[in-house]
């Protein structure tokens, strides 16, 4: 049996099943998602589901899926799977899957009868096309087939209902229709490999239910438009392609699409491989320029984010051609630009937060790592430079440096760092004034940039910045330790205690504020308090804000969104910080902690890790289905140990 399989025993169990998810994209910020038996439970959920910029600044649900319908002697077996009510499903589709596998393609096969059909899915590479290809393996006679379209056309954060006003016309194009349901989308263009025939019949099917929106208190419901039902026949052994997408396509060239796209997917054999597909997937091109999202379904492409996971999602899984594409094509020009004011030319979001410029360098020194510290110095050293430089002559307008070398942030009114959960337009968790991974990251900073200094041959300016940076590791060690673990933030004469996982990054980077005693102080404690199997919570059980379980409505999710549950991000940072108290003693620990997360594999959304997990048992997984900061805080665990 392959990695990524499920058999019938599991799906057609739907308690079971519509828990576990597949997300597929395109690289070009299009995807297609669902549940395993292809039952939509969530509305960000979908065949083909892209960015429409002249649309609106959003994605949107084209195509909601697509149900096929085998007919053999008379009798017709309907394939699909839709909610109704609570306990209501119609059709019964799962009922007839025998197996589904998505260790090189997301493939699920069919019996019915004497009839055994395998459907395979994949979205073609940087254009939003998505394919279907259906092959007949088992038949003892000639079978048709009918394929219904559910349409939607509406943005993934809302939810479409009938109308009047949508368009059910379906013009004739080679081998399929076109249509386009509302002024202003494109249109949505459904072919075949082979001629069809289409019958005309445009219902709405009202009341599908979506479990995980409701489940998060938001609306769950909605109409979709099916406008008909195309009807081809299929021969035992016979393969049939089916193309949506945004423009028309030659249908005799769609077999050749499908076997190049084939060509091009990695085979997910082990979990190093589900997380280096995962992480390729993050990759966005649009023209000449290129980001990496944060993730999905629902993400953006975010600075923070960027910088955080960039190189353990390019150099870490091997793909060194995604950081040229992404750091020296587009990041370094936008972080240029931001330097020198010009915020028109910025496309990632949040450049300005007062992190990010930190992380930026941290990304860079990350960098070096996988490659020689002098071309990194002629690359990127005199960016490096000019950004700490940038911060030290007070030009950030969030980041202000005192006297003392530590650096200051206004989290009262706005989030300042990555616990940026809003209330009321309010953080929940007001981290402000002195922040400890901020700070932590700053001293870091300097000590690179002295490095680069040193390395370019300007000895006395290298000297100056270690010498200004001795200073902030002083002032960082009489501000932050408070005798047994470092403090979360400290304002005026406020020290915030609570044991969170910020404090890590103060070990795990590379330049380091603290002695070897305290080091081992903080690992410890984060060991203790905040250690899960999943990684470290946001917030030690001992606090009385302690809030593991992230559920219930928006409010109270984002309540607990940093108060208790665990972010995988924060775990490479814990493995570094180990290793280097414990060095070669703490492998084993390391290497088992890299199992809590081979589990996830197959948990829910198949192959990639959720954005974040309940910090009590069972750990359950929550929110963003797949998130490049935490695939990075897997894939930087796994690749700072020896190999074997």
């Amino acid at each position: 049996m392959s990695y990524l399989n499920f058999d019938k025993t599991l799906l057609v169990n739907l308690d079971r099943s519509l828990s576990k998810e597949m997300i597929h994209t395109n690289r070009a910020g299009a995807y297609m998602s669902s549940s395993l038996v292809d039952c939509n439970t969530r509305k960000y959920h979908g065949l083909l589901v892209l960015p429409l910029p002249q649309v609106g600044d959003s994605n949107y649900v084209l195509l909601s899926s697509l149900d096929e319908t085998v007919v053999q002697y008379g009798a017709e077996f309907n394939l699909g799977v839709h909610q109704y009510g609570e306990h209501t499903f119609s059709p019964n589709g799962h009922r007839y899957i025998r197996e589904y596998d998505c260790t090189t393609l997301s493939k699920t096969t069919y019996r019915v009868g004497g009839v055994v059909l395998t459907k395979e899915r994949l979205l073609v590479s940087f254009e939003p096309r998505v394919l279907l290809r259906y092959t007949l393996l088992e038949a003892g006679s000639p079978v048709q087939m009918r394929f219904r379209p559910f349409l939607a056309f509406r943005d993934v954060n809302s939810l479409t209902h009938a109308n009047s006003n949508a368009s059910t016309d379906m013009d004739e194009v080679a081998n399929g229709r076109v249509n386009c349901m509302y002024n202003g989308f494109p249109p949505l263009y459904m072919q075949f490999s082979k001629k069809v025939e289409y019958e005309h019949n445009p219902q709405w099917y009202n009341n599908i239910c979506y479990r995980k929106e409701e489940e998060r208190g938001f609306d769950y419901q909605e109409d979709l438009l099916v406008p008909g039902a195309f009807i081809l026949t299929m021969k035992e052994g016979e393969s049939v392609v089916f193309s949506a997408g945004i423009t028309e396509v030659q249908p005799r060239t769609l077999r050749t699409v499908w076997d190049k796209e084939v060509y091009r997917r990695i085979v997910r054999e082990d979990m190093f491989s589900c997380l280096k597909n995962s992480a390729s997937q993050f990759y966005k091109r649009i023209g000449d320029k290129c980001w990496l999202l944060s993730g999905y379904p629902w993400f953006k492409t975010v600075a923070r984010d960027e910088f955080f996971a960039l190189c353990d999602c390019t150099m870490g899984i091997g793909r060194p051609e995604y950081w040229d594409a992404i750091m020296n094509k587009t990041a370094v020009n936008e972080v240029r630009a931001f330097l020198e004011g010009r915020m028109e030319e910025i496309g990632l979001i949040g450049m300005d937060e007062p992190d990010v410029l930190l992380w930026f360098v941290r990304c860079i020194q990350e960098y070096a790592n996988y490659t020689d510290i002098n071309a990194v110095a002629q690359q990127y050293g005199q960016l490096v430079i000019d950004t700490v430089q940038y911060i030290r002559q007070q030009k950030h307008p969030r980041l202000f440096l005192h006297r003392n070398g530590l650096v200051w942030v206004d989290g009262i009114n706005r989030p300042a760092t990555w616990m940026n959960a809003v209330e009321d337009g309010r953080p929940i968790t007001p981290r402000t004034g002195y922040v400890v991974e901020i700070n932590a990251l700053w001293y870091n900073a300097m000590r690179f940039a002295a490095e680069m200094l040193r390395t370019l041959g300007n000895e006395h300016r290298a000297d100056l910045m270690e010498y200004q940076a001795e200073l902030t590791r002083d002032s960082f060690v009489a501000v932050f330790w408070n005798g047994n673990y470092l403090n979360d933030y400290v304002v005026d004469d406020y020290k915030d205690r609570e044991v969170r996982p910020n404090q890590i990054w103060a070990v795990a980077l590379p330049y380091s504020p603290l002695d070897k005693k305290q080091q081992k102080a903080v690992v410890d404690i984060c060991t203790k308090e905040l250690y899960t199997p999943k990684g470290l919570r946001t917030l030690s059980p001992k606090s009385g804000n302690y809030r593991p379980v992230y559920i219930g409505g928006q409010k109270e999710r984002d309540r607990n969104f940093h108060n208790g549950p665990v972010w995988p991000l924060t775990i490479a940072a814990y493995g570094r910080a180990y290793l280097r108290v414990y060095q070669h003693s703490g492998e084993s620990f390391i290497r088992r902690l890299l199992t809590g997360y081979e589990a996830e594999m197959n948990q829910l959304t198949i192959g990639t890790i959720n954005e974040l997990y309940d910090g009590n048992p069972p750990f359950k997984g929550h929110g963003g289905m797949s998130y490049a900061p935490s695939i990075s805080g897997v894939l930087g665990l796994y690749n700072c140990l020896p190999k074997e």
